[in-house]
């Protein structure tokens, strides 16, 4: 026995040599290549992954190469560091992790290129460089999703997860699978930290609540929040309690539609654990949902619509299709709880449109806003873009004036929210793959510009192919989720809540009562 071992070691040096010394002989073979012909356009790639901007941290960016061939060779570099050569008999590309980060870390704010070769008939064909550039600033670190299937009426499978976007690592924070299959949505983070969070639970089986994690701890609210916003104090957030309808057009390409039959805001104070609802939004003819806080906290902004009809019940109400929202906002002074008049920085008079989900950048200057033919739901409606305010050049000027973004598709945009760095958006969109949104980062620089956006890599650059399941309300964060899972699980289970007299009746059920099994639609999308 001693004997085998004493031939076997250098057996194994000698077939670990020849492996190494054929690696080498391939690569050079590869590397060699002088006899080619150019073509003359970009090769086909999927993701498409061209001339845009990337995050220096942003995980690899594989991709399948749709140029039929036999024989694959794909050379990734920059001006600094070491290039990524890639030989495959196949078209999908797989970049190496460590030696892409090294490349991306070392040429920050330059240039990455990437040139493909594509052997056909014992001939290799050169396609013109792919080039991208790498932005100085990182994204953050995660992004926070729910993955839900795309149907309308029920649903057995859905859950928040939160992705590593420095490389593919997904993990689950809450899936419905572990309480009886209910709904879990608005995921809401303060100040893109998961210090303090909230996440609604939907459940015929446990009710209606709202999950506060704070610091680790998960305390259940006996009553669920709406699109929800922080303070940036933490101190309080503001919700929207609605009254929400589902119904179908008999005949378009989206036959799906939504309706807030009622709506207003309310506030959550955190020390006194409390809800208030203050004067200013117990307005009874008027639909309000969508808040958000500007960074500093003195202005809170959100959607306002009339009420058009008589009959609150009635699905579809009369003139459903000319409900349009305006953009408000009112101030508010922390110290003495004290708000402001509201007043209206873009009508739906003046845009044509319904003006939906704010969302300020953390530097102040942006607003990022949907507008879409009519109607609360964007994602629901193809005419939904992307449009972006300068809010320093409107307070100088005193006019709110908004541009639609180019980086919009000709399908739904919606669901849109910032970096911690204000240079990063994440936003859904159904370009590419019509009835699933995906989620897609776009750059924006100091004069408002943005890049062709970026879809979420994937590992397997052709998961999206297969993938039967929405990616919605991608929200960024920096840090991991402080308790996941069964912490959560447990709290939704269980039978202690903090209890929560609401002062109205009109726009969200009772903390004490179950919601509607009718009323489940509305957590889709």
């Amino acid at each position: 026995m001693k004997r085998f071992y004493y031939y076997l070691i250098p057996v194994l040096i000698i077939i670990s040599l020849l492996i190494g010394l054929l690696a080498y002989v391939l690569s050079n073979k590869i590397e060699s290549i002088n006899e080619y012909y150019l073509i003359s356009r970009l090769p086909r790639i999927r993701p498409d992954y061209c001339n845009t901007v990337i995050p220096p941290n942003i995980a690899p960016l594989n991709f399948v190469v749709e140029e039929k061939g036999s024989g694959y060779f794909v050379k990734i570099y920059s001006q600094h560091g070491q290039a990524i050569k890639i030989f495959s008999k196949t078209a999908k590309i797989i970049i190496p992790e460590k030696a892409w980060h090294n490349l991306l870390s070392d040429n920050k704010g330059g240039q990455l290129h990437c040139d493909i070769f594509v052997k056909k008939e014992n001939n290799w064909n050169l396609y013109e460089t792919i080039t991208n550039k790498i932005a100085q600033e990182n994204i953050d670190n995660f992004l926070v999703y729910r993955k839900i299937l795309p149907g309308h009426s029920m649903w057995n499978k859905m859950g928040v997860y939160q992705r590593n976007l420095y490389n593919y690592d997904e993990l689950p924070i809450l899936k419905n699978t572990s309480y009886n299959r209910g709904c879990v949505n608005c995921h809401t983070f303060l100040n893109n930290r998961t210090d303090k969070m909230f996440l609604a639970i939907r459940s015929s089986h446990y009710k209606s609540s709202s999950i506060l994690i704070e610091d680790g701890t998960v305390s259940k609210i006996g009553t669920k929040f709406g699109y929800t916003s922080w303070h940036p104090s933490g101190r309080l957030a503001v919700y929207t309690a609605i009254k929400v309808r589902q119904f179908f057009h008999s005949a378009q390409e989206e036959v799906r539609d939504v309706i807030d039959l009622d709506s207003l805001l309310a506030c959550y104070m955190v020390e006194s654990k409390t809800v208030k609802i203050p004067s200013i939004f117990s307005e009874k003819n008027r639909l309000e949902t969508y808040p958000t806080w500007s960074p500093d906290g003195n202005y809170l902004y959100f959607c306002s619509a009339p009420i058009l009809w008589s009959d609150g019940n009635r699905v579809p109400p009369e003139r459903f299709g000319e409900v349009k929202y305006d953009l408000v906002r009112v101030s508010y002074d922390l110290e003495s709880d004290q708000w402001g008049e509201p007043e209206t920085i873009l009508s739906a008079q003046d845009t044509g449109l319904s003006i939906l989900e704010p969302r300020i950048s953390p530097d102040g200057r942006w607003l990022l806003v949907c507008m879409c033919n009519y109607g609360c739901f964007p994602v629901f409606q193809l005419s939904s873009d992307l449009y972006l305010i300068d809010l320093k050049t409107s307070e100088e000027t005193g006019q709110y004036k908004y541009r639609r973004l180019e980086i919009n598709s000709d399908k739904s945009e919606s669901w849109h929210s910032w970096s911690s760095n204000s240079r990063w958006i994440a936003f859904s969109s159904k370009r590419d793959y019509g009835e699933f949104t995906r989620s897609y980062f776009s750059y924006i620089d100091t004069n408002g510009e943005l890049s062709k956006p970026l879809l979420l890599p994937q590992k397997d650059p052709t998961f999206y192919d297969s993938c039967l399941e929405t990616y919605s309300v991608p929200e960024f964060i920096i840090e991991p989720v402080r308790a996941r899972g069964e912490k959560i699980a447990k709290a939704v289970r269980g039978e202690a809540k903090i209890e929560v007299d609401i002062p109205i009746t009109m726009a969200t059920p009772k903390a004490e009562s179950s919601p509607k099994m009718q009323d489940a639609w509305q957590e889709r999308e």
